[in-house]
Protein backbone atom coordinates (compact mmCIF):
# COMPACT_ATOMS: atom_id res chain seq x y z
CA UNK A 1 0.00 0.00 0.00
CA UNK A 2 1.48 3.56 -1.11
CA UNK A 3 0.78 7.02 0.48
CA UNK A 4 -1.85 7.87 -1.40
CA UNK A 5 -4.02 5.20 -0.82
CA UNK A 6 -3.31 5.46 3.34
CA UNK A 7 -4.27 9.20 2.82
CA UNK A 8 -7.26 8.18 1.05
CA UNK A 9 -8.36 5.51 3.29
CA UNK A 10 -7.79 2.84 0.91
CA UNK A 11 -6.51 -0.14 1.62
CA UNK A 12 -5.34 -3.56 -0.16
CA UNK A 13 -8.43 -6.48 0.38
CA UNK A 14 -6.90 -9.80 2.04
CA UNK A 15 -5.88 -11.77 -0.48
CA UNK A 16 -6.77 -15.66 -0.81
CA UNK A 17 -5.60 -17.97 1.94
CA UNK A 18 -6.96 -21.20 1.16
CA UNK A 19 -6.32 -22.38 5.05
CA UNK A 20 -9.37 -20.11 6.09
CA UNK A 21 -11.61 -23.24 4.90
CA UNK A 22 -10.30 -25.26 7.89
CA UNK A 23 -11.95 -22.82 10.10
CA UNK A 24 -15.33 -24.50 8.94
CA UNK A 25 -15.42 -27.49 11.41
CA UNK A 26 -15.12 -24.69 14.90
CA UNK A 27 -17.47 -22.47 13.07
CA UNK A 28 -20.17 -25.19 12.76
CA UNK A 29 -19.43 -26.40 16.39
CA UNK A 30 -20.63 -22.86 17.20
CA UNK A 31 -23.11 -22.58 14.77
CA UNK A 32 -24.51 -25.41 15.94
CA UNK A 33 -24.34 -24.21 19.76
CA UNK A 34 -25.85 -20.80 19.09
CA UNK A 35 -28.34 -21.51 15.78
CA UNK A 36 -28.93 -24.72 15.69
CA UNK A 37 -28.04 -25.20 11.80
CA UNK A 38 -25.88 -28.33 11.30
CA UNK A 39 -23.76 -29.73 8.11
CA UNK A 40 -26.11 -31.34 5.21
CA UNK A 41 -22.49 -32.86 4.17
CA UNK A 42 -22.57 -31.35 1.05
CA UNK A 43 -19.81 -28.39 -0.40
CA UNK A 44 -19.58 -26.67 -3.35
CA UNK A 45 -16.77 -24.98 -5.32
CA UNK A 46 -17.62 -22.50 -8.11
CA UNK A 47 -15.63 -21.31 -10.81
CA UNK A 48 -15.29 -19.29 -14.24
CA UNK A 49 -15.49 -21.61 -17.01
CA UNK A 50 -12.52 -23.25 -17.99
CA UNK A 51 -12.00 -24.83 -21.33
CA UNK A 52 -9.66 -26.67 -23.13
CA UNK A 53 -6.89 -29.78 -21.92
CA UNK A 54 -4.99 -28.00 -19.33
CA UNK A 55 -8.77 -28.14 -17.52
CA UNK A 56 -9.32 -31.85 -18.60
CA UNK A 57 -6.02 -32.85 -16.37
CA UNK A 58 -7.03 -30.79 -13.59
CA UNK A 59 -10.72 -32.10 -13.57
CA UNK A 60 -8.97 -35.70 -13.85
CA UNK A 61 -6.57 -35.10 -11.06
CA UNK A 62 -9.45 -34.04 -8.87
CA UNK A 63 -11.72 -37.31 -9.77
CA UNK A 64 -8.53 -39.19 -9.07
CA UNK A 65 -7.29 -37.52 -5.64
CA UNK A 66 -11.14 -38.12 -4.46
CA UNK A 67 -11.75 -41.61 -5.43
CA UNK A 68 -8.69 -42.62 -3.49
CA UNK A 69 -10.58 -42.18 -0.36
CA UNK A 70 -11.96 -45.65 -0.32
CA UNK A 71 -14.66 -44.62 2.57
CA UNK A 72 -16.17 -42.55 0.14
CA UNK A 73 -19.16 -43.94 -1.57
CA UNK A 74 -20.37 -43.07 -5.04
CA UNK A 75 -18.79 -40.16 -7.24
CA UNK A 76 -16.47 -38.08 -5.60
CA UNK A 77 -17.45 -34.88 -7.33
CA UNK A 78 -20.23 -33.63 -9.92
CA UNK A 79 -19.33 -31.28 -12.43
CA UNK A 80 -22.00 -28.84 -13.47
CA UNK A 81 -22.82 -25.80 -14.93
CA UNK A 82 -24.95 -23.50 -13.68
CA UNK A 83 -27.78 -20.79 -15.92
CA UNK A 84 -24.63 -18.00 -15.73
CA UNK A 85 -22.07 -20.04 -17.05
CA UNK A 86 -20.07 -20.89 -13.99
CA UNK A 87 -18.92 -24.27 -13.32
CA UNK A 88 -19.71 -25.86 -10.06
CA UNK A 89 -17.90 -29.15 -7.91
CA UNK A 90 -20.13 -30.66 -5.88
CA UNK A 91 -18.84 -33.05 -3.19
CA UNK A 92 -20.44 -34.84 -0.56
CA UNK A 93 -19.31 -36.43 2.65
CA UNK A 94 -21.54 -37.91 5.77
CA UNK A 95 -22.79 -34.55 7.48
CA UNK A 96 -21.04 -35.73 10.57
CA UNK A 97 -17.92 -35.65 8.69
CA UNK A 98 -16.99 -31.78 8.09
CA UNK A 99 -13.35 -31.97 8.75
CA UNK A 100 -12.95 -34.58 4.98
CA UNK A 101 -15.67 -32.14 3.31
CA UNK A 102 -13.32 -29.17 3.83
CA UNK A 103 -10.60 -31.25 3.05
CA UNK A 104 -12.07 -31.77 -0.09
CA UNK A 105 -12.72 -28.15 -1.00
CA UNK A 106 -9.30 -27.16 -0.17
CA UNK A 107 -8.17 -30.17 -2.26
CA UNK A 108 -9.94 -29.09 -5.63
CA UNK A 109 -9.33 -25.16 -4.93
CA UNK A 110 -5.56 -26.02 -4.31
CA UNK A 111 -5.84 -28.20 -7.83
CA UNK A 112 -7.24 -25.61 -9.51
CA UNK A 113 -5.13 -22.92 -8.10
CA UNK A 114 -1.33 -24.99 -8.95
CA UNK A 115 -2.89 -25.89 -12.35
CA UNK A 116 -3.09 -21.74 -12.70
CA UNK A 117 -6.43 -21.46 -12.84
CA UNK A 118 -6.62 -19.55 -9.70
CA UNK A 119 -7.99 -16.02 -11.38
CA UNK A 120 -10.90 -18.31 -12.43
CA UNK A 121 -11.96 -19.30 -8.94
CA UNK A 122 -14.96 -17.87 -7.23
CA UNK A 123 -16.12 -18.99 -4.00
CA UNK A 124 -16.75 -22.07 -1.94
CA UNK A 125 -19.53 -23.34 0.43
CA UNK A 126 -20.37 -25.34 2.70
CA UNK A 127 -24.18 -25.88 3.22
CA UNK A 128 -26.12 -26.32 6.86
CA UNK A 129 -30.02 -26.74 7.38
CA UNK A 130 -31.76 -26.45 11.04
CA UNK A 131 -34.22 -28.30 12.65
CA UNK A 132 -36.69 -26.06 10.13
CA UNK A 133 -34.94 -27.61 7.23
CA UNK A 134 -34.07 -23.59 6.38
CA UNK A 135 -31.04 -23.64 4.34
CA UNK A 136 -27.72 -21.81 5.43
CA UNK A 137 -24.37 -22.12 3.20
CA UNK A 138 -21.04 -20.59 4.33
CA UNK A 139 -19.72 -18.93 1.58
CA UNK A 140 -15.60 -18.40 1.28
CA UNK A 141 -14.81 -15.72 -1.23
CA UNK A 142 -12.06 -16.71 -2.71
CA UNK A 143 -10.28 -13.13 -4.17
CA UNK A 144 -11.36 -11.30 -0.31
CA UNK A 145 -10.07 -14.39 1.71
CA UNK A 146 -13.50 -13.99 3.34
CA UNK A 147 -16.46 -15.93 4.22
CA UNK A 148 -20.32 -14.56 4.71
CA UNK A 149 -23.79 -16.08 4.68
CA UNK A 150 -26.41 -16.87 2.46
CA UNK A 151 -30.13 -17.74 3.75
CA UNK A 152 -32.00 -18.31 0.73
CA UNK A 153 -35.63 -18.62 0.79
CA UNK A 154 -38.44 -19.67 -1.79
CA UNK A 155 -38.85 -16.68 -4.83
CA UNK A 156 -34.76 -15.73 -4.86
CA UNK A 157 -35.22 -13.95 -2.17
CA UNK A 158 -32.74 -13.75 1.06
CA UNK A 159 -33.58 -13.73 4.87
CA UNK A 160 -31.34 -11.05 5.37
CA UNK A 161 -32.36 -11.20 9.51
CA UNK A 162 -30.60 -14.35 9.27
CA UNK A 163 -27.69 -13.92 7.43
CA UNK A 164 -27.18 -10.93 9.82
CA UNK A 165 -27.23 -13.07 12.99
CA UNK A 166 -25.31 -15.53 11.59
CA UNK A 167 -22.18 -13.13 10.99
CA UNK A 168 -22.82 -12.72 14.64
CA UNK A 169 -22.52 -16.11 15.85
CA UNK A 170 -19.57 -17.08 13.55
CA UNK A 171 -17.22 -14.21 13.24
CA UNK A 172 -15.26 -15.10 16.07
CA UNK A 173 -14.58 -18.19 14.09
CA UNK A 174 -14.08 -17.03 10.91
CA UNK A 175 -12.78 -14.05 8.66
CA UNK A 176 -16.42 -12.64 7.83
CA UNK A 177 -16.61 -10.10 4.89
CA UNK A 178 -17.18 -6.73 6.22
CA UNK A 179 -18.56 -5.16 2.98
CA UNK A 180 -22.61 -6.53 2.90
CA UNK A 181 -22.19 -5.23 -0.97
CA UNK A 182 -20.21 -8.29 -1.55
CA UNK A 183 -22.61 -10.70 -0.30
CA UNK A 184 -23.55 -11.98 -3.39
CA UNK A 185 -26.71 -14.20 -3.75
CA UNK A 186 -25.43 -18.01 -4.95
CA UNK A 187 -29.10 -18.91 -6.40
CA UNK A 188 -29.60 -22.98 -7.29
CA UNK A 189 -25.79 -22.99 -5.80
CA UNK A 190 -25.02 -27.44 -6.08
CA UNK A 191 -25.59 -28.98 -2.65
CA UNK A 192 -27.52 -26.04 -1.29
Amino acid sequence: MGFWDALLGRSKPVGPDLDQLFGLPSAAVTLQAAAGFTPTGAGSVCFASIEGGAFTGIRQEVRALLDADSARGGAPVEFSRDGYGYTWLLSRRTPDDLPALVGDLHAVNTAVQDGGFGPQLLCSLVSFRDAELRPLALVYLYKRGTFYPFAPLPGRKRDNALELQIKAVVQDDLRVEAELSRWFPVWGAPGL
